[in-house]
């Protein structure tokens, strides 16, 4: 055999090797997937520790939000959450707000303290769930399911506090929001499912 041959063969060998550990690994698509075929069959906590049917919500817009309450992107965000939700509750929005610890430590507390933080340092009205986790092996099942729904621009994983998934009336998840998009900026595409039929 040629020796130019030869060596094109040792230099492969290692790249087929690494294929055939990357065909071998199960996808992380896969390890994440939601066994949920509609977001209504999925059941939350909410920040009493009682389950919550999101079936409840069927028939309105849902705006998801992991919140935290002491990221840079809190004030913001929870100022923004608010004026959606007194200008769109009665038409049919629903802001459903999960708190999770996973970026940076910046939701501490206990479920208590999250609820008084919420409620009274950022005066949220609108329905707060259980402390969660949004990546990972204990992903909530409902993130794994918005997440298998609508994929990031780098990848599935929620990257930061303040990810936004909108959810239309039949529960189909419409879109996903960077934690950078103030919630303000959604304003247009929430009017637009909440006059559809």
């Amino acid at each position: 055999m040629p020796r130019s041959r030869t060596c094109v063969l040792i230099l492969l060998l290692p790249l087929a090797f690494v294929f055939y550990l990357y065909m071998s690994l199960p996808s992380p698509a896969i390890v994440e997937q939601s066994s949920y075929s509609s977001i209504y069959h999925i059941s939350v906590k909410d920040i009493e520790g009682k389950n919550v049917s999101l079936s409840k919500f069927t028939g309105k817009v849902l705006l998801i939000v992991n919140v935290a309450s002491k990221c840079g992107l809190t004030q913001g965000n929870y100022k923004e959450l608010n004026i959606l939700y007194a200008k769109y509750k009665t038409k049919g929005l629903e802001i459903l707000a999960f708190p999770c610890n996973q970026f940076g430590g910046q939701e501490p507390g206990s479920n208590k303290e999250i609820k008084e933080n919420i409620c009274t340092m950022f005066k949220g009205e609108f329905p707060i769930f259980d402390k969660i986790e949004v990546n990972g092996e204990n992903a909530s099942p409902l993130y794994k399911f918005l997440k298998e729904q609508k994929g990031g621009l780098f990848g599935d994983s929620i990257k930061w506090n303040f990810a936004k998934f909108l959810v239309d009336k039949e529960g189909n998840v419409v879109d996903r929001y960077a934690p950078t998009t103030s919630p303000l900026e959604i304003e247009k595409d929430i009017e637009k499912l909440l006059s559809s039929t």
